[in-house]
C-alpha cells in the first residue's frame, strides 16, 4: 500500500471513488452524487493542481482504495487553518488501520506548509468509526452543528472538530 498525492493523471480513479463514497454513504459528504457526477473531469483535473488544494490518495497496486483532500484557507487572515476533506476508504479496505495512515498523511502533509497552525473538519453526528479515528488523531470536538445537511428527508448534525499541528 502507497500513499501519494494525487495528480491529473489520477482525475478518473479519483471521480469514480468520490462517486462510490457519495453514493454508499450519502450521509457522509455534503456534496451529493448527482451533483458531483454532473462536474466535468476538468473539474476533477483543477481539484487535483490547485494550490489550494492536496489530495492524498491510497494505493494497493494500480487501484485507488482510499483518499483524503486537505483545503487551505486563501484568506490572509485565515491561512493558518486548513480543513480536512473527502475522507475516504472502500469497504474492502477498512479496519486494517488506512484511514489512520492516510490521515496522519494529511497531517504530515500540512506541517511542510509554513504559518499552518490547525486542522479542521466536520464529521457526521453518529458515525462513530470516523469519530473515533479523528479522535486517535489528535481531534477534539469544538462544536456541533444542527441541520447541517439534508439525505432525502433527513436532517443530520454535523461535528466540528480541530487540532493544533505540532512538531509530532
Amino acid at each position: 500500500m502507497t500513499i501519494q498525492r494525487l495528480s491529473p493523471q489520477h482525475a478518473m480513479r479519483y471521480r469514480a471513488l468520490m462517486l462510490e463514497a457519495y453514493g454508499l454513504h450519502p450521509e457522509a459528504f455534503t456534496s451529493s452524487v448527482a451533483e458531483r457526477a454532473a462536474m466535468p473531469l476538468a473539474w476533477w483535473e483543477s481539484r487535483l493542481t490547485s494550490d489550494l488544494d492536496r489530495v492524498l490518495g491510497a494505493f494497493e497496486g494500480d487501484n485507488l482504495v482510499g483518499i483524503v483532500g486537505l483545503a487551505f484557507e486563501p484568506r490572509e487572515k485565515a491561512r493558518h487553518k486548513a480543513t480536512l476533506f473527502g475522507m475516504y476508504v472502500s469497504a474492502g479496505f477498512r479496519h486494517g488501520g488506512l484511514g489512520y495512515q492516510l490521515v496522519q498523511a494529511a497531517l504530515a502533509e500540512a506541517r511542510v506548509h509554513q504559518g499552518l497552525k490547525l486542522i479542521q473538519l466536520t464529521v457526521t453526528a453518529g458515525n462513530n468509526a470516523a469519530f473515533a479515528l479523528y479522535q486517535r488523531c489528535g481531534f477534539v470536538q469544538f462544536g456541533l452543528e444542527p441541520l447541517a445537511v439534508r439525505v432525502g428527508e433527513e436532517y443530520l448534525d454535523k461535528i466540528h472538530m480541530w487540532r493544533e499541528l505540532g512538531a509530532e
